[in-house]
């Protein structure tokens, strides 16, 4: 039987990779990234872990990706692993918090590849502990979300927002309206990494690889 790892590496850092990810990543058969232009932010962080292995980037059209991506994913990783060996398919954060693997997942879980999850360190806990700034207390209800609307509020005490470069003044304006403090944080536990509170910074930077905390007062 094959069996493919969907491994977590985590916001970026190096040293935030689990023991178990290095593991199986240096004694994995072939790995697997979704393709950015020849590069991939998960394999940046496992590099010195993959030595002379084979590596496949898998394409994913940004923003336009249908079933049959996944399917064809799917078909690659199959046939790309050994009968008797294993692979792991990389992806930043956590497999199971938005990531493409969760729809390749379930396509190779069609056929008789065995499947198995390494959890990663996610980009929001990275930085709720970079920021200093706790994600819930006793009583606390949490959101994480990548699609904001400011009815959201209404129910929770505190608040993730991913993808922020889309609508960055509208999500402020809302967290002030509903008497939230915000912190924005970009690039979390890399070497440019910024924690910004002051609005019309946050709002001048657009950087793609950034989130907004938010803790009602």
């Amino acid at each position: 039987m094959k069996k493919l790892y969907g491994i977590g590496t985590g916001p970026g850092d190096k040293e935030l990779l689990t023991l178990k990810a290095v593991k199986v990543i240096k004694e994995a058969s072939v790995i697997f990234a979704p393709n950015n232009k020849g590069k991939n932010i998960a394999l940046d962080t496992v590099e010195e872990y993959l030595g002379d292995k084979k590596v496949v980037l898998i394409d994913f059209p940004m923003g336009k990706v249908e079933r049959i991506d996944y399917i064809k994913a799917a078909e690659i990783i199959y046939k790309e692993i050994p009968q008797g060996e294993y692979g792991a398919f990389l992806t930043i954060g956590d497999p199971m918090i938005y990531s493409t693997f969760i729809y390749v997942m379930e396509e190779l879980e069609k056929t008789n590849m065995e499947v198995e999850i390494i959890s990663g360190i996610p980009s929001f806990v990275a930085a709720a502990a970079r920021a200093k700034q706790p994600l819930t207390v006793k009583g606390d209800s949490f959101l994480l979300c990548d699609d904001f609307k400011e009815e959201l509020l209404d129910s929770v005490d505190s608040i993730c927002i991913l993808k922020t470069f889309k609508n960055k003044e509208e999500v402020l304006n809302a967290l002030k309206n509903k008497n939230f403090d915000y912190k924005y944080i970009k690039r979390c536990t890399w070497n440019d990494e910024k924690i910004l509170t002051d609005k019309e910074e946050i709002i001048k930077d657009s950087d793609y690889i950034s989130l907004i905390l938010g803790k009602k007062k």
